[in-house]
This record gives C-alpha cells, structure tokens and sequence, in this order.
C-alpha cells in the first residue's frame, strides 16, 4: 500500500462501539492503514464504548466509570488511535474535565488525552503517511463531522489521503460542514429536527453528483446513508479508512437500512 516505512509505535486501536457492532470492516480498515503506516496494531479485548452517550445525557457518573475503565485499558500504549471524531475527541477533550484538578485521575486522564488520536490526523499529522498503490475510479464527496472539524480540527487531513487515491474525483459538498443532524443522542431526543437536517444534507450530497458519500465517523454516515437510500439515491456511504485500504468494493454503508 505503501513505501516502506521507519517502524513505528504500538498502538492501541480503540475501535469504537459502532464500528464493532455495525461495522466491523472499518476495524479492519484501519489495522491495514495503521500497519502500512509502520505500526505494531493491538486491539485490546475489554475495550467498552468510550462513554459520550452518557456524557451527552448528563450521565456525569456513569461516564466517569467507563472512562476510568477506558483509562486504565489503554494505560500501556504509546499511541492510541480511533476511526472517529467523535469519540476521540470524548477521550481527548472530555476525559480530564471529568476528574477534578490535581488529583491521580486527573493525571491519568490527561496522558490519555494526549497519546489519544483520531484515525486519519494520525496517519497525516503524525506519521506523515499516504496510501500509494491504492485505485478507485469514482467521484466522491465528502461531509466533516462536527467533532472531527471543530474540537479536533480534522479537515485537509482526509483529503490529502484521498488525492493520493488513483482514479478518485472529489467534489465539493455545499455545507460540508454542516451538521448532518445525527448528533449522536440529538437525533433521539430531536427526531423531527434531526430528520430535517439530513434530509437537507441529502439533497446537497445528491446535488454534488458523486457516487461515493465519504467521511470519518460511522454516526453520521449511517444518518446520511439512511435518508440517501430511503430517498432512492444511488449515492453509497464508506468510511474513508474503507476507501485508503481499499475496501470499497463490497457492500457499502446502509445498503438494505
């Protein structure tokens, strides 16, 4: 997939509660990124959801549990790296707000927060890769996630790993980054909003003209996956990990939703 690169770090793949029930290849997507990258991938067994529902509905003590369980997992690793913007930024962002100030938790929370990385920033920023050897003759689009972009800062990085695909066209999404309306428990507690923000991201996406639907968390692409089929769109939905690994040739997200 790649030049041969220095060896790099272990590295702990935090995989995710939705990756590991509802789409399992990107997993997989990203043990052949991150190896192709130089590292030594391991995928600890007793990993849980990383606790942002919780979070998210004012749960303070059950997200202070899961992430001490979280914490002390993923102790050992140098690097830990997550295909989502949103739960990694629970772990960078949020963890170290959840204990109080100078204490041991807090110490631990914080080193966490800092070997902690999102899957594609972590191939770019730190490990300064990109895929060669990887084709696709496709246009695609692709929408930023609202954790990704604006508690991470994620945005050029996935689409330089996506120039460097042979065949692949990008186009540009109008409101790329907008929110898709997912919003993880939002569009529970908010369906008939939630259903009117996607059902507008639909029609942009629709309107770019693309084959591929491409972005960095399986939240909202199972949102926007979901309303692209039940409005008959023929757009199909990969995590963009699928795509560098090139993965996109089987059944694409929210096929049969």
């Amino acid at each position: 997939m790649s030049d041969k690169v220095p060896e790099g770090p272990r590295v702990g793949l935090f995989v995710t509660c939705l990756v590991d029930t509802m789409r399992p290849p990107i997993g997989f997507a990203a043990i052949a990124l991150l190896e192709a990258a130089g590292c030594r991938v391991e995928v600890p067994r007793r990993q849980t959801c990383c606790g942002q529902p919780a979070l998210n509905s004012g749960d303070r003590a059950g997200a202070v549990r899961v992430a001490q369980h979280t914490i002390e997992l993923l102790a050992s690793y140098p690097h830990v790296v997550v295909p989502s913007g949103s739960c990694a930024a629970t772990i960078r962002l949020h963890y170290p707000t959840l204990f109080d100030a100078g204490t041991a938790w807090h110490r631990r929370a914080t080193d966490l927060a800092e070997r902690t990385h999102e899957l594609l920033s972590y191939l770019v920023d730190v490990r300064q890769w990109l895929p060669a050897g990887v084709a696709l003759n496709a246009r695609a689009t692709y929408h930023d996630s609202c954790s990704g972009l604006r508690e991470l800062g994620i945005a050029a990085q996935p689409r330089r790993l996506l120039a460097a695909v042979a065949g692949l066209s990008l186009a540009r999404l109008e409101g790329a980054d907008t929110c898709c309306g997912f919003g993880g428990t939002f569009c529970v507690k908010y369906p008939a909003i939630s259903d009117a923000i996607v059902s507008e991201k639909a029609q942009a996406i629709e309107a770019t003209g693309a084959d591929l639907l491409l972005g960095g968390d399986l939240g909202c692409l199972m949102n926007m996956a979901g309303k692209l089929h039940r409005r008959g769109a023929a757009v199909r939905a990969f995590h963009t990990a699928e795509v560098l690994a090139g993965m996109a040739d089987g059944p694409a997200i929210g096929d049969g939703a």
